[in-house]
């Protein structure tokens, strides 16, 4: 089996991105940001995805949080789009719906070729430590979009911000897992078209 690695690096005016991925690791994780709760969320990515992880990261904090966001959700899906390959063998489709105390949220990914992104979580305008909570809908569309991939996001229940955004990203995570293994009953591309776009 091919290893299923990348390396992706971004350079702007206003941030600084290297990811790299092992589609089939064990969740080490190797995270450096300028901003403390987008990295304890990656560090969620790479442990319940089970998705050796490295982001080193700068930005313009100093204006706000949003590119620096965005941008790590720009390469971190193309590098799990890189990793891929061809995506022969893939199960292609994974869901899951996780609950942390009082929220419940549901994360389902399509891993189609074709980008799409519906979030229902609804958050209001507040922060988590320097973070933004509305900048993970930000995240995730970057995600969708570099990854080619379809994905919805929906929140059940919930009240602690906290809780409903890290949830979000665990079920995410759980979801991106299933749908990068391989179904040994479907060797070729999970798709009756015979290719994934």
């Amino acid at each position: 089996m091919t290893a299923r690695i990348a390396k992706v690096e971004r350079q702007t005016k206003e941030t600084k991105i290297r990811v790299e991925v092992n589609l089939d690791g064990t969740g080490v994780s190797k995270i450096q940001t300028p901003l403390p709760f987008l990295s304890h969320m990656l560090d969620q990515i790479a442990r319940h995805g089970s998705i050796d992880l490295t982001v080193v990261a700068e930005g313009d904090v100093e204006i706000d949080g949003h590119h620096t966001t965005e941008d790590i959700g720009i390469v971190l899906g193309k590098a799990v789009l890189d990793a891929l390959g061809d995506r022969h063998g893939i199960r292609r489709y994974g869901s899951a719906t996780l609950p942390m105390d009082e929220a419940l949220v549901t994360a389902a990914i399509d891993l189609s070729g074709r980008a799409f992104f519906v979030w229902r979580v609804p958050l209001p305008k507040a922060k988590i430590g320097t973070w933004d909570v509305e900048l993970a809908e930000v995240f995730f569309e970057a995600f969708a979009r570099t990854a080619q991939a379809n994905l919805h996001v929906v929140l059940h229940e919930g009240q602690n911000l906290h809780h409903i955004v890290e949830i979000s990203f665990k079920a995410f995570a759980r979801a991106l897992r299933a749908a990068t293994e391989f179904d040994p009953r479907a060797p070729g591309v999970p798709s009756t078209k015979g290719m994934l776009v």
